[in-house]
């Protein structure tokens, strides 16, 4: 058995969750799920450090860095293997896999024996795998002890039970504005009237004023009712998170960069040295066109995009024809283009800017990207291609690590992006969603 008591996460600008107290059975399967930054990986870390005969695969590998993302997480996922662990705690386990290596972890979580404690946002883990759900959400941890699809539902009623008492109210406040207008137009009569008769001495002036006001303050206190329940509402919609929308206006636009080829490669190789990682390479990128680079694991995808960007220490043969490296825009999984020691304001000084991609609240502008969750590093790495949009923009795994609403986020961004893009990632759903026009399989 595991246990967790009163656990606590909390940061200078936000508190994660409090007071969390839990004992996991054996051969419970749990996944953790949240936003970014909301501390599922230090859940899950702390529970493989407190704990004994527990094998843990973290979300970065330091170890095996002469080998790809998928190779580490396997060498390291054999290791903790090794020694028969009685519970296994992976952190985003299918982040750098191709589909062969895919395959061969589900089949493998699904006979394992033990207990199984996955921070995951797979939707195919959390269908398929795990049979309870710790939801880190508004400063706790709710336990779900259903299937995923059990509590996206329930989620789901709640979120549509609100929106439909927010709508009840919406017309219950219109037909109290316009019952207000009507009786304020009947009291403008009657004070006129009151008036008259206060003049002709028939009613006291404060009979008259009584009456005046009677029907005023009985709408008020009833407009006053709906709008306290209204705001009760809206708050409890807020704590289900419905994603916002980004809208982004880019710096240029299609017919800025026309129509002409800005990727031309050909009869080409690339190399470390004298060891050829990449040979016969045929590839052509023009404007406008979304490319996807795939591949199995170690197959060489970064090591391309690396030659497309002219890295130092791969050498080069063939014809290539690229564009300048100030039209290339670069974005990893890490979101290395960011100064960690910057403010997201000192990034970018536009306040507009960051309003549209969400960052609002002073502690948001001016929070430390040392201090962001991979999501509001997302936003604001976005942020900065809509503010200098390069002609060609080169993705490398960016949906890795990413909850829901930030995928989403990016999604709506480069649906809308006006250049090229090339991207490297195993996500089939994602290419789909943001309708990629070429593949080239390596």
């Amino acid at each position: 058995m595991l246990k967790v008591e009163t656990f606590s996460i909390a940061f200078p600008h936000k508190i994660c969750f409090e007071k969390f107290s839990t004992t996991v059975a054996m051969g419970e399967r749990i996944a953790i799920v949240g936003r970014n930054g909301s501390g599922k990986s230090t859940l899950l870390r702390t529970i493989a450090e407190t704990n004994d005969g527990v094998g843990y695969v973290p979300q970065i590998i330091e170890d095996f860095d002469r080998f790809s993302g998928g190779e580490r997480f396997n060498r390291t996922l054999s290791q903790a293997l090794s020694r028969s662990p009685d519970a296994l705690l992976l952190d985003e386990p299918t982040n750098h896999l191709d589909v062969a290596n895919r395959k061969s972890l589900l089949r493998m979580l699904e006979d394992f024996a033990g207990t199984l404690i996955i921070v995951t946002h797979d939707r195919e883990i959390l269908k398929k795998i795990v049979d309870k759900i710790w939801h880190i959400d508004g400063g706790k941890i709710h336990v779900f002890h259903r299937k995923y699809d059990d509590y996206m539902a329930e989620i789901r009623n709640k979120r549509e039970a609100i929106i439909h008492q927010v709508e009840i109210l919406n017309t219950q406040k219109k037909s109290m504005h316009e019952k207000l207008m009507k009786e304020q137009e009947r009291v403008a009569k009657s004070k006129a009237s009151g008036k008259k008769k206060v003049a002709n001495r028939r009613w006291l002036k404060s009979v008259g004023n009584l009456k005046a006001n009677q029907a005023e303050k009985a709408q008020g206190s009833k407009l006053k009712a709906i709008d306290a329940k209204k705001q009760e509402l809206v708050e409890q919609l807020e704590d289900l998170k419905l994603p916002e929308i980004i809208v982004p206006k880019f710096s240029i636009s299609a017919q800025d960069i026309g129509r002409k080829m800005l990727v031309s490669i050909r009869k080409a190789s690339v190399a470390y040295g004298d060891r050829v990682i990449l040979k016969d390479i045929n590839l052509s990128v023009m404007a406008g066109e979304k490319v996807a680079v795939e591949g199995n694991n170690g197959s060489g995808k970064t090591t391309l995009i690396k030659a497309i960007l002219n890295h130092p220490g791969i050498a080069k043969t063939g014809d290539w024809d690229v564009i300048s490296p100030e039209q290339i825009g670069y974005l990893d999984q890490f979101y290395g283009t960011l100064n960690p020691l910057k403010t997201a304001l000192q990034i970018i000084p536009d306040r507009k800017l960051l309003n549209d991609f969400l960052f609002r609240k002073n502690e948001e502008v001016n929070n430390k990207v040392q201090n962001m969750s991979g999501g509001e590093k997302a936003r604001l790495s976005l942020a900065l291609i809509a503010q200098h949009t390069p002609k060609l923009l080169i993705l490398d795994e960016i949906t890795n690590n990413l909850d829901r609403e930030t995928r989403e986020h990016v999604t709506q961004v480069l649906r809308e992006y006006p250049g090229a893009i090339i991207l490297i990632t195993h996500d089939r759903e994602f290419l789909n969603d943001i309708a990629v026009d070429k593949y080239y399989t390596l």
